[in-house]
């Protein structure tokens, strides 16, 4: 039989290797076209990539976590010539008569898969779970994250405490973040800026909002007012909205606000783009937030949506301490914390008065921004979060 050879295709602009995610054919297995030879990480997505034509796996290119090329070799089948008939898998031994012989003309079955999204089984991975041993409720049984969220439950805990140490291979999503974090850490000399918020008004506000609001219409967070105040604050320092090539010596400064919100996930960090959020309303930014937290989190985010941010917003939400410092999504030139909101005393020049407070946290890239200009647009976003009606001016 002849020997057919399947590179990596190119799967996305500018993209010029990708990793290994995982493998869904060993070597030895049949595999039909179309059907998955396995999952590639670039740009923080998964991607499936198909056989290009049934036959056997005879080789593939490296394990998981190992990076390949664009175009480089990924996998080699043994294909069928046209009249040839496919060799027969080993057959099963059996206590009785052996069952008919399939036709010849016909390419047998791989192993039966046990069907699941990307996403679902990076999770697994991460998890040290058996997806063969995870009943799916999906559709045709395809595990979901529900599933393993079941599994996880059922899972007996409170195993005695041992000594030694776990190795464990940064592959994967989680080396995608370490690499960025540690490129941002070291090519962008960082200033940050905490500021204390009265958002007293604009809780009150947003509960108005959302008292009124049709059935149709999301329930508002403060991430859309926060969004809302970057875009109106920006004319302070517009270099904010921003992207640097520092190699080429360039700032990229744009006029739409395309804006990261950082999303932690199963996997990991993600940082989906929520785009041209300066022409949005507050309820339309809500419901993109919504969407991208919810396809960030079930693995359905399309590549096209984790590229091209100009500015991040950050929340740990309840989670949030007092105070953060929040790292540059670089190539970005700035990034904006949000910090946990709580009621404190505030004097107000004749009582101390429970007002909800909240500090922000901005990180700027002090390469473009001066400390004065990142002063003054923290110091623009703190008078329209306390004065809400200006969000709308």
């Amino acid at each position: 039989m002849p020997e057919i050879t399947i590179k990596l295709p190119d799967i996305g602009e500018g993209i010029a290797e990708a990793e290994i995610s995982e493998w869904m054919v060993e070597v030895g297995e049949w595999v039909r076209e179309d059907e998955p030879l396995g999952v590639v990480l670039t740009d923080k997505a998964a991607v499936e990539i198909p056989a290009s034509a049934s036959g056997q796996l005879v080789w593939r290119a490296g394990e998981p976590g190992d990076r390949l090329a664009v175009g480089a070799p990924l996998v080699r089948l043994n294909v069928a010539e046209d009249g040839e008939n496919a060799p027969e898998p080993p057959a099963e031994p059996t206590e009785a008569a052996a069952s008919p012989t399939p036709p010849p003309d016909k390419i047998p079955r791989p192993t039966e898969r046990t069907l699941a999204a990307p996403a679902v089984r990076q999770r697994a991975r991460d998890l040290g779970l058996d997806l063969s041993e995870v009943a799916g409720t999906g559709p045709e049984g395809r595990v979901t994250h529900a599933d393993l969220d079941r599994r996880l439950a059922g899972t007996p805990r409170g195993a005695p405490a041992r000594d030694g140490v776990t190795e464990t291979r940064v592959i994967g999503l989680r080396r995608q973040i370490a690499e960025q974090m540690a490129r941002a850490h070291e090519r962008i000399p960082q200033i940050t800026i905490v500021e204390e918020v009265d958002v007293t008004e604009l809780e009150r506000l947003r509960g108005q909002l959302n008292a009124d609001r049709s059935e149709t219409q999301p329930r508002l967070t403060l991430l859309p007012f926060l969004i809302r105040g970057m875009i109106v604050a920006r004319a302070e320092a517009p270099e904010v909205n921003a992207r640097y090539d520092d190699e080429a010596g360039v700032l990229h400064q744009h006029d739409a606000v395309h804006v990261g919100i950082a999303t932690q996930t199963e996997r990991g960090l993600l940082v989906p783009v929520l785009r041209h959020a300066e022409a949005q309303t507050v309820w339309e930014l809500a419901a993109g937030i919504t969407r991208l937290a919810d396809a960030g989190r079930d693995g359905s985010l399309p590549r096209e949506d984790l590229s091209g941010s100009t500015i991040t917003l950050t929340s740990l939400g309840p989670l949030g301490a007092l105070a953060t410092t929040p790292i540059i999504n670089y190539p970005e030139v700035a990034i904006l914390g949000v910090n946990r909101k709580q009621v404190r005393p505030h004097w107000d020049g004749r009582n101390f008065v429970p007002r909800e407070m909240m500090n922000l946290s901005a990180s700027f890239d002090h390469r473009i921004v001066d400390g004065w200009n990142a002063a003054r647009f923290v110091a623009r976003l703190k008078t329209l979060l306390e004065t809400p009606a200006l969000l709308f001016a």
